[in-house]
């Protein structure tokens, strides 16, 4: 049984590395959404599909989309999802390992001829990493009834509208509504997925149960004092943006330090105009990038930090402007389903570690309208969005297997 599980893993290794090989540049893993080297890579995904006896279509939103019919009367759907966009010079497994895992855990149940009680959808996302417009979730949200359709006129760094973009695929907006699947016929959501974190790696274990998924408060902070002489301004005559804006880095790194327990705080961007060595800073802006899964201590750090900013700038006669960027919400994963992976992943002898996920999935609005639940698979020292990105072939051959056990104990559990 072992043996076959690594074949299946040596499977989908292969198809990993053809997808990647499709890319808008050389040096790494490029295929952002909409563009010729997306097209190819969702073809040749389409192509594996369909070879494998599915019927495929491709949404108004550009997901690419199969199903394994149930002959149960009333059956409702249980999706296998991640997506196939990328950062720009990212790895090769982050979202198209889950998809490709889906498609071999169709082809197994097909070619045993197994009859589930539920349909189950495996969904291949078209835009998760929002790179090209600066929309996450641009295809689970259609999926999940939840997308707003003034994004259409959304444009990119060139102009293009999200609308003329979907026209260009080839897919049609007007077809977006009739998209979702109605909440009343989701059975639920299962999301296989890199870590991107370390811990899997440390601890030399190939599987994780998720049991949430952080909130995310981003904020894009201008401080504005006055550029002046550095040679003739004295010290405490000073409006000088940059110390402010760096007393509230630090403060943020303290504050996420001290009260701990799954917060994190990241000031990634930091940019200074019309910079010189011998001017004193007039204008700095910043990011902020809040994540917890609680969503108590989320609104209290947004709070704390503001409050901080707004005294900092007061005291250094400096102006604040505080702009909201993204606000999402904790995600718990469902207990019931969790319960069927953690089962799972005991019953193939592994340890059942519970990890939160740091980063955001399409878990997150599906899991507004469905049951969701996520496993992680253990990746090179927790690297990713990088071309050092990797999984080891055992690793991907134990979440396989205990895919398919989760997979057949749902069966279980809805034939009862």
């Amino acid at each position: 049984m072992q043996q076959e599980y690594l074949l299946r893993a040596e499977r989908i290794m292969q198809r990993i590395q053809q997808l990647a090989a499709i890319s808008e540049d050389a040096n790494g893993v490029t295929r952002t959404f909409g563009t010729p080297a997306f097209l190819e890579g969702r073809a040749l995904v389409q192509s594996w599909l369909e070879a494998a006896g599915l019927v495929t279509r491709v949404d108004g939103i550009g997901n690419l989309r199969a199903r394994l019919e149930s002959p149960l009367a009333g059956a409702k759907t249980f999706v296998l999802a991640s997506h196939i966009d990328t950062v720009v010079n990212a790895g090769k497994f982050d979202g198209p390992l889950g998809v490709l895992m889906g498609l071999d855990l169709l082809e197994n149940l097909m070619a045993r001829q197994v009859e589930l009680p539920f349909h189950i959808e495996l969904i291949a996302f078209s835009d998760e990493e929002g790179v090209r417009f600066h929309t996450t979730y641009l295809g689970s949200k259609v999926v999940a009834g939840s997308f707003d359709h003034a994004l259409l006129a959304r444009t990119d760094a060139d102009g293009i509208t999200l609308a003329q973009a979907l026209e260009t695929m080839g897919a049609e907006t007007n077809q977006i509504a009739v998209d979702a699947i109605p909440a009343a016929d989701w059975l639920g959501y299962f999301e296989m997925h890199i870590e991107q974190g370390p811990v899997l790696w440390e601890r030399q274990v190939p599987v994780a149960l998720v049991t949430a998924i952080a909130g995310q408060q981003r904020v894009e902070l201008t401080f504005r004092g006055m550029a002046g002489h550095a040679g003739t301004v004295p010290m405490d005559m000073r409006q000088d943006a940059l110390c402010a804006a760096a007393e509230f880095v630090l403060t943020a790194e303290q504050f996420a330090q001290v009260h701990g327990r799954g917060l994190v705080a990241t000031v990634g961007k930091l940019a200074v105009s019309r910079s010189a060595s011998n001017v004193i800073p007039g204008e700095v802006t910043c990011s902020l990038d809040l994540r917890s899964p609680d969503e108590q201590q989320l609104a209290q750090a947004h709070d704390f930090l503001r409050g901080h900013a707004e005294a900092s700038a007061g005291h250094r006669n400096v102006q604040l402007e505080w702009q909201p960027v993204q606000q999402t919400a904790p995600v718990i994963c469902d207990a019931d389903l969790n319960s069927l992976l953690a089962q799972a992943i005991a019953e193939r002898g592994h340890e059942t570690i519970p990890l939160v996920s740091g980063a955001g999935h399409d878990a997150v609005p599906v899991s507004l309208v469905a049951p969701a639940t996520m496993m992680f698979i253990r990746c090179y020292k927790g690297i990713s969005h990088n071309p050092l990105e990797n999984v080891e072939l055992a690793d991907l051959a134990a979440a396989v297997a205990v895919a398919d056990r989760f997979i057949y104990q749902l069966k279980a559990k809805h034939e009862k």
